[in-house]
C-alpha cells in the first residue's frame, strides 16, 4: 500500500504553515501536545468497544478496559471527582446524554441567551436541544453584563424548570456556582455546569469548582484543557448510572477508543506543575490584553475578564463581528465573531469579537510580544486594508519566533 497521499499531504503541510503563521487567539482552540497527538493516532483506533470496562459487548476489549479505567482514574485525581465519564465523543455529546438520561421530551430547561454568552447545544431552537425540550432562557444584567441572579431566581420561580444550566462559550466572568445551586435548590431543580471552556482553569485552581455542587457537570478535553477533542461528564453518585446509560446506549455507539486515550495523556498532563504554570499564564495574558485594548478605548463587556476570554465591542471602531474577523483574519490573527450581550446584529453578523489566550500561550509568547500583537489587533482594526500586507509581515515574524508543539 502506497503510505504517501500527495494531495493529503499537501493539505496538512498549509495548515502546518497556517498554524505557525497565525496568532490563534479563538478562544475554543488551543494547541495538543506532541504526546496527545501521538495518542490520538494510536492502534486503539482499530478496537470497537461498545459498553463500559468489563461490561463490552465485544470480545477483545482488555486492553480498551485498561486504557478507559486510566482515564477514568487520571479524570477523577485531576477534578477531584467520584465519578467520571470519558466517552462522549463532544462535549456537545455529553450535553445531550444529560438531557436525555436526566429528563423526558418537553421538559423545561432554563439556559443563558446565546447571544448573552450561551451555547446552541443548550437550547437553541436550530439544535437538538430547543427542538426536544421546552426552553427558557435567563439573561445578563443590561448595565453590568454580568449574571443577574436577582432576575435568574424570579425566571426559576416562574417557570419551575427540570434543569438549571449554567457555564458559557463567551462569558468572561467568574462563575458562582453555589449561588446557582441554592436556586435550583428552591425551585427543585437539577444543576448542569458545562465548563467546556474553563475546565483547564479549574482544574488547575484557577477558577472555583463546580464539583459536588453541581448534579452534572460536562466537559469538552480541548481547549483549556489542552487534550484532544473530545467530552467527558462528572456526574453525582446518585445519577452516574442513568447518565452511563444515557451516553451508551442511548445516543452513542461504542466509544473512539483512540481519543479516550488521549484524554488519559492529557489528564496526566494537566496534573503537572507545568500546566498550573500555564493556566496562571492564561488568565493573566487575558487580563493584560484586557487593559491595553481599553487604554485604546476599545469597549470590553463587563468591562474586564477574570478567565481566559474577552469580547469586544466592535461598534466602538464602527465595524461588525464579521468585519473586525474578516481583517484580522487577512492580517493572520485569528479571532471569531461573535454576539455581544443585547446585540442588535444577526449570529452571522454579531456586534463583536471574542478573544482568548489559551493557544498563544501554550506557544509562550512574552508580555512584550503580546502587546505588539494588541497593538496589531487595535491597527487592523481601525487601518485601511492598504496597511494589512504589512501588519500580517509583522505578526508572522513574531510568531517565527515562538515554538509550535
Amino acid at each position: 500500500m502506497n503510505s504517501t497521499d500527495i494531495e493529503i499531504d499537501k493539505i496538512l503541510e498549509n495548515e502546518q504553515k497556517r498554524q505557525k503563521d497565525s496568532a490563534v487567539f479563538i478562544a475554543s482552540e488551543n494547541y495538543a501536545s506532541s504526546s496527545v497527538r501521538k495518542y490520538t493516532s494510536s492502534i486503539l483506533t482499530n478496537k470497537y468497544a461498545e459498553g463500559y470496562p468489563g461490561q463490552r459487548y465485544y470480545a477483545g476489549c482488555e486492553f480498551a478496559d485498561q486504557a478507559e479505567n486510566l482515564a477514568i482514574e487520571r479524570g477523577k485525581e485531576i477534578f477531584q471527582s467520584n465519578h467520571i465519564n470519558v466517552q462522549p465523543h463532544s462535549g456537545s455529546q455529553a450535553n445531550m446524554a444529560a438531557y436525555i438520561s436526566l429528563l423526558n421530551p418537553g421538559d423545561k430547561i432554563l439556559s443563558l441567551s446565546l447571544d448573552h454568552g450561551g451555547h446552541l447545544s443548550h437550547g437553541h431552537n436550530v439544535n437538538f436541544s430547543g427542538k426536544i425540550y421546552d426552553i427558557h432562557n435567563y439573561f445578563l444584567n443590561k448595565e453590568t453584563e454580568m449574571i443577574d441572579f436577582e432576575s435568574l431566581q424570579k425566571i426559576a420561580e416562574e417557570i419551575k424548570p427540570k434543569l438549571i444550566i449554567c457555564g458559557y462559550s463567551a462569558y468572561s466572568r467568574i462563575i458562582d456556582f453555589k449561588k446557582f445551586k441554592e436556586i435550583a435548590l428552591s425551585v427543585n431543580s437539577l444543576l448542569m455546569a458545562d465548563i467546556a471552556h474553563i475546565a483547564g482553569l479549574i482544574v488547575a485552581k484557577q477558577h472555583p469548582s463546580p464539583v459536588n455542587i453541581a448534579d452534572i457537570i460536562t466537559s469538552t478535553t480541548h481547549k483549556t484543557l489542552r487534550g484532544p477533542r473530545g467530552g467527558i461528564a462528572i456526574i453525582n453518585d446518585s445519577l452516574s448510572k442513568k447518565y452511563d446509560r444515557g451516553i451508551f446506549p442511548a445516543v452513542q455507539g461504542g466509544p473512539i477508543m483512540n481519543n479516550v486515550l488521549a484524554k488519559a495523556v492529557a489528564f496526566k498532563e494537566a496534573s503537572t506543575n507545568d500546566f498550573f504554570e500555564y493556566s496562571k499564564n492564561v488568565i493573566s495574558n487575558a487580563k493584560l490584553l484586557c487593559r491595553h485594548f481599553k487604554d485604546k478605548k476599545l469597549r470590553i463587556v463587563s468591562n474586564q475578564t477574570d478567565n481566559h476570554l474577552m469580547l469586544i465591542d466592535t461598534r466602538s471602531i464602527n465595524l461588525s463581528g464579521a468585519q473586525a474577523e474578516e481583517k484580522l483574519n487577512s492580517a493572520g490573527i485569528i479571532v471569531n465573531k461573535n454576539a455581544i450581550p443585547f446585540d442588535p446584529e444577526p449570529p452571522k453578523i454579531t456586534s463583536g469579537i471574542r478573544i482568548g489566550t489559551p493557544a498563544i500561550t501554550t506557544r509562550k509568547i512574552s508580555e512584550t510580544d503580546l502587546l505588539q500583537i494588541g497593538d496589531l489587533i487595535y491597527e487592523t482594526l481601525t487601518s485601511s486594508e492598504k496597511k494589512i500586507g504589512v501588519i500580517k509581515d509583522k505578526v508572522t515574524k513574531i510568531m517565527h519566533k515562538l515554538p509550535l508543539p
